[in-house]
């Protein structure tokens, strides 16, 4: 190896040199310098029980590496929407995160109460008016092992989104997911375990659709990645899967208690909860995804064959009308107006 050599070869090793960061404000200092060149920070408040409180600086928005939501997937998580400064079916998306919690042997650090009094502290503290409330129970940190060990010391993050969404009146194409879905114990729980979600997803947006529908081992609907689904039959019957190999939507609960409102004007005949075939769906008249920023997405085609006429149904959108108009001036049973500081 001659002189030229050696000197590429020590310009490698100075290159591959790993930086080791000397101090806390030194890493600080860098984490401020990534959230500086950001126009606007997407983040506008996190809180954290190992943190005991609220983080208003996103450079310091951080979970432990070792906790075991992170390295082990043992962790729950749920959804509320803040609408012109309220939050949206908060104690409705309170109670199943608790029940998702326990179905994971997850213990809250704290009643459903205080939970409840930290999400619309982290709400009011945001200044957020418009965005997406998520929240997560945790086993907790403290180890790299399969399950925690010694005491409980499960965990409770949130975090508030400001993003736009706004009522969807546009329709989309799905395919049928050949990823298969979760088994009942984890499907009817909102578990972090999101890997065949996601795949189902990229499955679907390879093949130029929006997203994908599960069909269970007996040939019954299921659900998309991340939303329910409901169809309006040529008889002008709302159906929806029964939720017992399913996640339980919020959303989609609330839309069977206000779509009754659509048989007493005449507009649609009955609404139920059943099993539906894929034969039977895919000549239904209309087709929904069913979530909480959405409310209702129009489906227009499945698997490439259109749904009803492939256009977007006008009980569709009557219905997504009265999600909508229960988020926006619904009663206070299901709206909780933000006390911003």
């Amino acid at each position: 190896m001659d002189a030229a050599d050696d000197s590429v070869e020590i310009e490698n090793v100075e290159e591959s040199k790993v930086h080791v960061f000397s101090s806390a404000s030194e890493l600080v200092e860098k984490l401020h310098e990534k959230w500086n060149c950001v126009e606007k920070v997407a983040y506008p408040a996190m809180y954290s029980s190992v943190y005991g409180g609220i983080i208003l600086d996103p450079a310091m928005m951080v979970i432990p590496i070792d906790d075991h939501m992170v390295h082990r997937g043992h962790g729950v998580f749920d959804t509320a929407i803040i609408l012109d400064g309220y939050l949206y079916e908060l104690d409705g998306h309170l109670d199943r995160i608790l029940v998702s919690a326990s179905k994971a042997k997850i213990s809250p650090p704290f009643p459903k109460s205080r939970l409840r009094s930290i999400l619309i502290q982290l709400a009011s503290q945001s200044k957020c008016k418009k965005g997406t409330l998520r929240y997560w129970l945790s086993a907790g940190p403290g180890d790299f092992l399969l399950t925690p060990s010694g005491p409980s010391t499960s965990a409770f993050y949130a975090i508030v989104l400001d993003e736009d969404f706004s009522q969807c009146k546009q329709g989309v194409k799905v395919i049928t997911s050949t990823i298969p879905m979760k088994e009942p114990l984890f499907a009817t729980s909102k578990n972090v375990n999101y890997l065949p979600n996601i795949l189902s997803k990229l499955e679907a947006e390879e093949k130029g659709a929006f997203a994908s529908i599960w069909v269970d081992g007996e040939g019954y609907v299921a659900e998309g990645p991340n939303v329910n689904v409901g169809f309006v039959t040529r008889e002008k019957e709302l159906i929806l899967p029964f939720f017992d190999k399913i996640l339980s939507g919020c959303t989609a609960k609330r839309l069977l208690e206000l779509a009754p409102k659509l048989v007493e004007n005449g507009s649609l005949k009955s609404v139920r909860i059943g099993n539906i075939t894929v034969e039977e769906a895919k000549q239904a008249a209309e087709m929904m995804y069913i979530g909480s920023t959405l409310p209702l997405l129009p489906i227009i085609e499945w698997d490439e064959k259109p749904i009803g006429d492939g256009k977007v149904g006008e009980l569709t959108m009557a219905l997504s009308d009265l999600v909508w108009e229960d988020m926006v001036a619904g009663p206070e049973t299901h709206r909780i107006k933000v006390p911003y500081v």
